[in-house]
């Protein structure tokens, strides 16, 4: 019994040194990360505010897609690449630009009489948040640092669980102590961190797909054992249209077109034939015999559709939707839609606002917790106990490569500073 207990008090303590040292990698970019995704839960509110989203509802038909794009166009004096028409009628239509300077330019338009409300540069301040929130600032490096900061955080919710849960008379959710004592923030960050960790769990693992090794690994395998989608006939040379589409349908081939331009308003046409008459993004062919894209707006990852129409006969190319994606995309979609909090409506946004809030203070608690201890680190344990669970956590990281990786990285610096210590 004794041994079992010292066995148990090693173990504990091998746990707590990978939560330390994986909240040393990651805590500044999880707080980062943490604060933008709560941001862009809201993203249609921030941008009510922030741009001329709504409009005045009018009795009568809105201007003809043409109109709207050629008022855009003689506005801007550039051309038009693509078209945003919402589903409210009380929404102004918006028309993506290419800009002198080679960035992207969204006219807000009025759909009744072509006026330009305003307008937004690269994205605009959601875009940025978003950048940020995906380290897509720093180019294919921050992709990758998503991905291993992903990874952490689940070794962090894993350790932080095992840390937690009761023993001993040791409750999981509790608040002891004097406000501002070691125990009180101890007891405040163990009980965040137990209340909220399958949120966050949910949260960092739904957030792969968005990156590329893991992420486009997951698509390989998900594509050759049958379980995604068929090919989707998209314009392979606007990548702005595959980025607006499903995840699992941002990849594929281009749809052979014939010579000739039915033009916009016709294929607007078509798309209302097909169910599609607002709520939809309306791609421009970016080539000559390139199909148009039509996009539907989605909210619920069961509301994914695009139709692929040929430019000169306006025949359907392809008409593909949720009902054909196989289990692995279906799987995806959903997680996608519900890591942005659209999948249940306003309670959906609320819990991942609430993992959110809770990632962010336990990025708080920990440093201040770390200082009421006198910014000692954890204990060394046992070399038998702390190789096998070293070799436990790798074998976690070879799930996530890019993860393990910087595992291996973290326990040759240790060893390191041991031996250093050591000599």
């Amino acid at each position: 019994m004794a041994q079992l207990q010292i066995m148990q008090g090693q173990l504990y303590k091998a746990m707590w040194r990978w939560h330390f040292y994986a909240g040393l990698i990651v805590l500044p970019v999880l707080a980062m990360m943490a604060v933008t995704g709560a941001l862009y839960l809201y993203k249609p509110e921030i941008e009510a505010i922030l741009y001329p989203v709504r409009v005045e509802a009018r009795p009568g038909e809105p201007l003809t897609p043409s109109r709207i794009i050629a008022a855009a166009e003689q506005a801007e004096g550039a051309k038009a690449s693509q078209l945003t028409r919402p589903v409210s009628t009380q929404e102004s239509w918006r028309v993506t630009l290419k800009s002198a300077d080679g960035g992207t330019l969204v006219d807000f338009v009025d759909p009744h009489d072509g006026h330009i409300l305003g307008q937004i540069r690269d994205g605009g301040v959601m875009q940025m948040i978003r950048d940020l929130h995906s380290l897509i600032l720093t180019g294919p490096v921050g992709n990758r640092l998503v991905e291993v900061v992903a990874g952490w955080a689940i070794i962090l919710c894993i350790t932080g669980l095992y840390l937690r849960w009761p023993r001993r008379g040791s409750p999981a959710v509790a608040i002891r102590g004097r406000p501002g004592g070691r125990l009180f923030w101890r007891d405040l960050h163990g009980t965040l961190g137990f209340v909220s960790a399958a949120v966050i769990l949910f949260l960092a693992i739904t957030g792969m797909p968005w990156t590329d090794v893991w992420g486009g690994g997951l698509r390989a395998v998900i594509a050759a054992n049958g379980a995604g989608r068929p090919p989707m006939k998209v314009n392979p040379w606007a990548p702005a249209a595959r980025q607006a589409l499903p995840w699992t349908l941002r990849e594929g081939g281009a749809a052979v077109g014939h010579e000739g331009d039915i033009g916009v308003d016709a294929i607007a046409r078509i798309a209302a034939r097909q169910g599609l008459a607002s709520g939809y993004q309306l791609f421009l062919p970016a080539s000559p015999g390139a199909p148009y894209l039509v996009s539907a707006l989605t909210i619920r990852a069961d509301d994914a559709r695009a139709l692929a129409i040929d430019a000169g006969t306006g025949a359907v190319v392809q008409d593909m939707d949720w009902r054909q994606f196989g289990l692995g995309a279906k799987a995806v979609e959903w997680g996608v839609a519900t890591h942005m909090g659209q999948q249940y409506g306003e309670g959906n946004r609320l819990l991942m606002l609430a993992g959110c809030l809770c990632l962010l203070l336990l990025c708080l608690t920990a440093p201040i917790l770390w200082w009421k201890r006198g910014l000692k680190t954890p204990p060394p344990v046992e070399p038998h106990v702390g190789r096998a669970l070293a070799t436990l956590m790798l074998v976690l990281g070879l799930l996530f490569p890019l993860t393990g990786i910087s595992m291996v990285v973290a326990l040759i610096g240790e060893w390191l500073v041991g031996r250093v210590r050591r000599a």
